[in-house]
C-alpha cells in the first residue's frame, strides 16, 4: 500500500472532477453592525446588504463557499429585487453572526441544500425593502408620491427623466425605517433571477488568488499535526517526545486527550516530528473489527425486529393476500467524504478574544466550541469562514476547532492544525454503511399493495443531535423510504440501530444517498415482476400531476425513453424527492463480456422550483452524476485489525475523467419556492445505472460499489 502518495501520482490516477437563539421576525435582523465595512458612510438596511456612496453594492455572505455557486445565486436574488446593476455587485464573506442563521434551524450552517431554500423569501425582502427605502428617499427630495418613481440599474428615476443613483441616496435612505412586508416582484418581472451570470468567485480561483483555509497564514503562526489512535478504542502506551523535539523546526509536543500534537514552524517539520514520536498504541476495544466481521454484524442486526419508523395500513395482511411477493436484500459500504482540501483550522486565542480562520460548514457550532474551550463569551469568538475545497458535510465536524484552540492556548500564538490525506481517511466521519431487506407484494393487476422495508444502519443523529432521536429512531437513517415519492396503501419501515465505534457523519444527501438506491432498485424489480414498463410502473404509483410525476415524465420525454438504442445498450431510470426538490436520472449503458460497465450517457431532469441560477444548477447536476458514478463503481472504506485499512487514493479509487459520460440536464421551469440543489442531484444516479445494467444483462446489482464480477460472461 502506498501511504505517501504524491499529488502528482494522484492526479495521474484520477481527477477530482446546534443550539442558539431563534431569529426574531422577518426583517427584524436589519441594521446588524458586526459585518459592515463602511459604518456611518453607507446604506445598510440588512446584514446581507450594503450600498456605499460610490454606488458600490456589497452582498455580505454568511454561507460557506464550497464551490456550489451560492455566492453568486444569493446576490442574484437580492440584486433583482433591488433593481441593481449586476456589474456593481461585489460579494464579501462576513464574520459568523446572528443574522446569518437559518430561519428554520436557527443556526448558521451551510448544509442540507439550505442556503437559498431557507432564505428564499427573506432574500427577496432584503432587496425589496432597500429598494422601497431608496424610492421613498428620492420621492421626498422631489416632492412627489413614491408610486410615480421607477427604479432601474441602480437608479431611482423621476417621471421627467431625472434620476438619482442609489449611492447618492444611500446616506439619507439609511435614516428611514425598514418596511417589514415590502412588496415583491412578480416572477414575470425578474431580470436577473433565472438568467446566465458569470460566477463571481471563478476569476480569483482561476488566477490562484483565492485563499483557502489550508493556504491561510498569520504572522507568528505555527503548524500542528495530530497523532490519533490507529485502532478504535486504542490508547497511547508510550511515545518519544525527545525524538520529535530533535527534528529541526519542531517547537513543542503537546499531549491532548487520547491524541498527541506536534507543533512546528513548517508542515514538513510537524509531520516529521510526528513520525519521530514512535507511539506505541494499545490493541483497542475492537481488535477483531474488519470487513468480514462488520458484514456479519450487519446481517445479524437485520434479524432483529427494530423500531417502527413508519406504518400505514396493514402490511402483514396485504402481503398474505398478495398475488405475488418478492423479497431482496441490499448492501452499501462506509464511504469517505474524500474532499479535495484536507481539514484545517487556524486559531489565535488571546486574553479578550478568540479568532478562527476555518473553511467550516458550521459557524455556530464553531463559535460554541471555541467559547466552551476558552471560557470566552460567544460574542468574543470571531469566526472568519474561508473558501472550502469541498465539504459534503464533513466540514461541520469540530475536531480541528478543538485542536487548534487548545494548542493556541498552550503556545500563546496562532496555530494552524492540518491533516494529511492519510489522516483524512483514518479519521473521517464516514457515511454510514447500511444493509436492508425489502419485501413487497403485487395484486393480480400488477399493482403494489404492500411494502415492508427494514434498515440496519448506524445513527448519525445519535452522535450529532441525540435530542432528536426519538424511540430509538434516526429519521435520517430512514429518509427516502418513509417519504418515498410513491402512494402505497400499506407501508412498514423498521429501523435497527447499529452501534459501533466507527465514527459516522452527515454526507451529501444523508440518508437519501443510501436509501434511494435500495428503493429505486427494488421498484425496478417490482416493475419487472409485474411485467410493466419501469417508468409507467412508477407513474402508476404516483399522484398524477404531482411534482415527482411531472419530473419523471419530463425525463422520459427528454431522454427518449422507449426510442431505440444502439445495439448492446440499455437504459435504466430512477427518481428521488428530497430537500424540497425532485430529480430523476436515466442512464444508458453497455456491458462487455468481461463485466466492464460503460455509462455512455446520463440524462438528469430536475425540478427545484424557481431556478435562481441555472448555470450553477447544471454544474451541480453534472457534479452529482460524476460523484454518483464514483460511489457506484469504486468508493468503499475498508477496515482491518480494529481500525481503518483504507489509507489513500490508491486503495480508495474515484471516477476518472475518461469514465465521465455525456451528461444532459433539463431543468423544469416554474415559479415555485426555490428548493435545494446540491443534495437532490445525487441519490438516483447509482440506481439508474444498476437498472440499466439489468435491462442489458438480466443481472441485478444489489450492492455498492457494483460487483462487476457478477457480469462476466464466457
Amino acid at each position: 500500500m502506498n501511504t505517501h502518495m504524491t499529488r502528482r501520482d494522484f492526479l495521474k490516477k484520477s481527477s477530482l472532477v446546534v443550539a442558539a437563539a431563534a431569529l426574531p421576525g422577518k426583517l427584524n435582523i436589519f441594521n446588524a453592525s458586526l459585518v459592515l465595512a463602511h459604518a456611518g458612510t453607507s446604506f445598510k438596511p440588512h446584514a446581507f446588504l450594503e450600498i456605499a456612496t460610490d454606488d458600490t453594492i456589497t452582498v455580505w455572505m454568511g454561507q460557506t463557499n464550497l464551490g456550489q455557486g451560492t455566492h453568486t445565486g444569493i446576490p442574484m436574488i437580492i440584486a433583482d429585487e433591488l433593481d441593481a446593476p449586476w456589474e456593481k455587485i461585489q460579494v464579501r464573506m462576513a464574520l459568523a453572526a446572528e443574522p446569518f442563521k437559518s430561519p428554520v434551524w436557527h443556526v448558521q450552517v451551510t448544509g442540507g441544500s439550505s442556503s437559498i431554500r431557507h432564505r428564499w423569501d427573506m432574500l427577496r425582502e432584503v432587496g425589496a425593502a432597500a429598494r422601497g427605502m431608496l424610492v421613498e428617499t428620492a420621492s421626498e427630495k422631489w416632492g412627489i408620491p413614491p408610486k410615480k418613481c421607477v427604479t432601474k440599474e441602480g437608479k431611482v428615476i423621476h417621471p421627467d427623466g431625472r434620476s438619482l443613483t442609489y449611492g447618492q441616496l444611500a446616506k439619507a435612505a439609511g435614516k428611514r425605517p425598514v418596511p417589514e412586508n415590502p412588496p415583491l416582484k412578480s416572477p414575470k418581472d425578474y431580470r436577473i433571477i433565472g438568467t446566465q451570470r458569470n460566477r463571481l468567485d471563478i476569476p480569483d480561483k482561476v488566477m490562484g488568488k483565492t485563499v483557502y483555509g489550508i493556504d491561510f497564514t498569520l504572522p507568528g503562526m505555527c503548524i500542528a499535526v495530530v497523532a490519533r489512535p490507529p485502532r478504535y478504542g486504542a490508547v497511547s502506551r508510550s511515545y518519544n517526545a525527545e525524538a520529535a523535539m530533535a527534528v529541526k523546526g519542531v517547537i513543542k509536543v503537546v499531549p491532548l486527550e487520547n491524541r498527541i500534537a506536534v507543533c512546528a514552524e513548517t508542515t514538513y517539520a510537524a509531520m516529521q516530528g510526528r513520525n519521530a514520536l514512535e507511539i506505541k498504541w494499545s490493541d483497542g476495544s475492537h481488535p477483531d473489527l474488519n470487513d468480514d466481521t462488520l458484514d456479519a454484524l450487519y446481517k445479524a442486526h437485520l434479524e432483529k425486529s427494530g423500531a417502527v419508523a413508519q406504518k400505514s395500513g396493514d402490511v402483514k395482511k396485504a402481503l398474505a393476500g398478495a398475488a405475488q411477493t418478492i423479497e431482496q436484500s441490499y448492501k452499501l459500504p462506509y464511504i469517505s467524504h474524500a474532499q479535495a482540501e484536507p481539514i484545517n483550522c487556524t486559531a489565535h486565542v488571546e486574553k479578550e478574544r478568540c479568532r478562527l480562520w476555518i473553511p467550516t460548514q458550521a459557524q455556530t457550532a464553531t463559535q460554541l466550541t471555541a467559547s466552551k474551550l476558552t471560557g470566552l463569551p460567544v460574542e468574543k469568538v470571531e469566526v472568519m469562514t474561508t473558501p472550502a475545497g469541498g465539504g459534503f458535510g464533513l466540514r461541520g465536524e469540530q475536531d480541528p476547532v478543538e485542536d487548534s484552540v487548545l494548542l493556541s492556548k498552550t503556545l500563546n500564538r496562532p496555530v494552524k492544525v492540518i491533516q494529511s490525506r492519510e489522516d483524512e481517511f483514518a479519521n473521517d466521519c464516514f457515511r454510514p454503511a447500511s444493509q436492508c431487506r425489502i419485501k413487497a407484494g403485487l395484486d393480480k393487476g400488477g399493482r403494489l399493495v404492500a411494502w415492508s422495508h427494514k434498515v440496519a444502519a448506524p445513527s448519525v443523529m445519535s452522535r450529532k443531535m441525540p435530542q432528536y432521536v426519538k424511540n430509538n429512531i434516526d429519521s435520517d437513517a430512514v429518509s427516502g423510504i418513509r417519504d418515498m415519492p410513491y402512494s402505497l396503501p400499506n407501508l412498514l419501515v423498521n429501523y435497527v440501530m447499529v452501534n459501533l465505534p466507527i465514527t459516522v457523519g452527515w454526507w451529501r444527501s444523508v440518508g437519501y444517498s443510501v436509501n434511494v438506491f435500495t428503493v429505486e432498485s427494488f421498484m425496478d424489480e417490482m416493475a419487472h415482476a409485474a411485467g410493466k414498463d419501469p417508468i409507467q410502473f412508477r407513474l402508476d404509483h404516483m399522484k398524477k400531476g404531482s411534482r415527482p410525476y411531472n419530473i419523471l415524465s419530463l425525463l422520459a420525454e427528454k431522454g427518449g425513453w422507449g426510442s431505440p438504442v444502439s445495439k448492446g445498450r440499455a437504459r435504466g431510470v430512477a427518481v428521488t424527492s428530497c430537500f424540497e426538490s425532485f430529480a430523476a436520472h436515466m442512464a444508458e449503458v453497455s456491458v462487455s463480456k468481461k463485466g466492464k460497465i460503460t455509462v455512455h450517457k446520463m440524462v438528469c431532469a430536475l425540478d427545484c422550483g424557481t431556478a435562481v441560477y441555472p448555470d450553477a444548477i447544471r454544474a451541480q447536476a453534472e457534479a452529482g452524476v460524476v460523484m454518483g458514478l464514483s460511489v457506484a463503481f469504486y468508493e468503499k472504506v475498508s477496515f482491518a485489525n480494529g481500525g481503518v485499512k483504507t489509507a489513500n487514493y490508491d486503495d480508495y479509487p474515484i471516477l476518472t475523467m475518461s469514465e465521465v459520460p455525456d451528461i444532459e440536464v433539463h431543468i423544469a421551469r416554474n415559479n415555485l419556492k426555490a428548493g435545494g440543489i446540491g443534495e437532490p442531484v445525487f441519490p438516483s444516479v447509482a440506481p439508474a445505472v444498476a437498472n440499466a445494467v439489468f435491462r442489458a444483462t438480466g443481472i441485478r446489482l444489489r450492492e455498492l460499489p457494483f460487483k462487476r464480477e457478477l457480469l462476466i460472461r464466457g
